[in-house]
């Protein structure tokens, strides 16, 4: 088994690569830190690279960048995946502050970059926009949920941190709650990619800028029940779900098995555990909109 321990970097492939990028810039707050050609790679206001937007064909997040535990090199990683019969190739790319990565997909194809070591890149400081601190969380709709979580505790050491009912479960790699989602859906592909801000204050000031920038919050704000972060969801100009979220549970000891203690929790101590899906949930807010449930039509792949 591997070692995640975080969600480094998100790709997306967009047909408008000037909108997609200045909405990741200008309400998102992330920073341009280097373009290639068609490609432009953008960090967060701390130094640590977030998304990569490349120009394509078609909308969609094409692949994840995560990062390992230190201790493990790429070249027994690729062993590992070898004997496991996971297909690999090494690569060395033009990601700023990133080297050399190892590639693999996962149980439903979404492409995996796995890279161990990786530099501070030069984000001048200043709020913008919602002043993203870094990428949380990426969610993914799948035909089989139980499939993916098996392959991400099997093959790259995720844990099971919640489920909703049998449809939708939440997997973590560090500390954070969850890292990855993976919701029951008609379709594969991307359901909502999550960035935090650092409290009350910026999840207000990032109101304020969806309500200048007209674009609607489609599901909050809101405190959830797994999880139990505030958050607030729009569409981006590509019509993906971003979420802007503060305040996420914890899980600062694995041994001692439950989330850092907090007043707003229903049980204690919080484990990880199923939720039943004709209870509410949400702790609570604003309650989705009919536009924040609509999925959209399926990629080609």
């Amino acid at each position: 088994m591997l070692k995640v321990k975080r969600l480094g970097y998100a790709v997306f492939e967009t047909r408008d690569l000037d909108r997609q990028v200045a909405h990741f810039t200008n309400v998102i707050g992330l920073v341009d830190v280097g373009r290639e050609g068609s490609r432009v790679h953008l960090a967060s206001r701390s130094g640590q690279l977030a998304v990569v937007v490349e120009e394509g064909s078609m909308s969609r997040c094409k692949r994840l960048g995560l990062e390992v535990s230190p201790g493990i090199e790429l070249a027994s990683t690729a062993q590992f995946l070898g004997a496991m019969g996971i297909a690999h190739a090494a690569a060395s790319d033009s990601l700023p502050g990133i080297s050399k990565l190892l590639s693999l997909s996962d149980a439903q194809g979404t492409a995996i970059d796995l890279f161990g070591g990786w530099g501070f890149l030069d984000a001048p400081p200043g709020d913008v926009g919602a002043a993203a601190l870094k990428l949380g969380h990426i969610a993914f709709f799948c035909n089989e949920p139980q499939r993916m979580v098996d392959f991400y505790k099997r093959v790259l050491g995720f844990r099971i941190s919640d489920w909703i009912g049998d449809y939708f479960a939440f997997m973590r790699c560090g500390a954070d709650h969850h890292a990855v989602n993976f919701l029951k859906g008609p379709s594969a592909g991307m359901h909502h990619i999550a960035f935090e801000v650092r409290d009350a204050a910026n999840l207000l000031r990032a109101c304020d800028v969806l309500g200048r920038a007209q674009l609607p919050i489609l599901y909050g704000p809101v405190r959830h029940g797994p999880g139990h972060n505030v958050a607030a969801y729009h569409r981006n100009p590509d019509d993906q779900i971003i979420e802007l979220y503060y305040d996420m549970d914890l899980m600062l000891d694995e041994e001692l098995g439950h989330f850092e203690p907090r007043p707003w929790h229903r049980d204690r101590p919080q484990k990880p555990k199923v939720w039943d899906p004709n209870l509410p949930r949400d702790y609570w807010g604003l309650p989705p909109t009919d536009e924040f449930r609509r999925t959209p039509a399926p990629v080609p792949t």
